[in-house]
């Protein structure tokens, strides 16, 4: 049977978050002192945006399709036990 989900450390989800935090302010800083116009920004900020919003759905989309894969082969694999062990016992009449 397979193992339970992984558990992240405190201090994964710390670092993930900080990271996460200085790459979105480092973004808004460059976008900031971009030397071109206020439309230009705002199309660049858009897009910012977008990908982290789009990163995000990928992310939980494929870690969503795995997780099904996984329940299925988990009723797969109880299925076929199940099968084995009705083959192997002894029948009752």
């Amino acid at each position: 049977m397979q193992d339970a989900l992984a558990k992240h450390s405190q201090n994964w989800i710390i670092f993930t978050w900080v990271s996460f935090g200085i790459a979105a302010v480092m973004m808004a800083l460059g976008i900031y002192n971009l030397e071109a116009s206020f439309s230009a920004k705002g199309f660049y900020t858009m897009a910012a945006i977008m990908l982290v919003h789009t990163s995000i759905t990928l992310t939980k989309t494929l870690r969503d399709r795995d997780e099904s894969e996984k329940l299925h082969h988990r009723i797969e694999d109880a299925k076929t036990e199940k099968l084995l062990l009705d083959i192997n016992s002894p029948e009752q009449s």
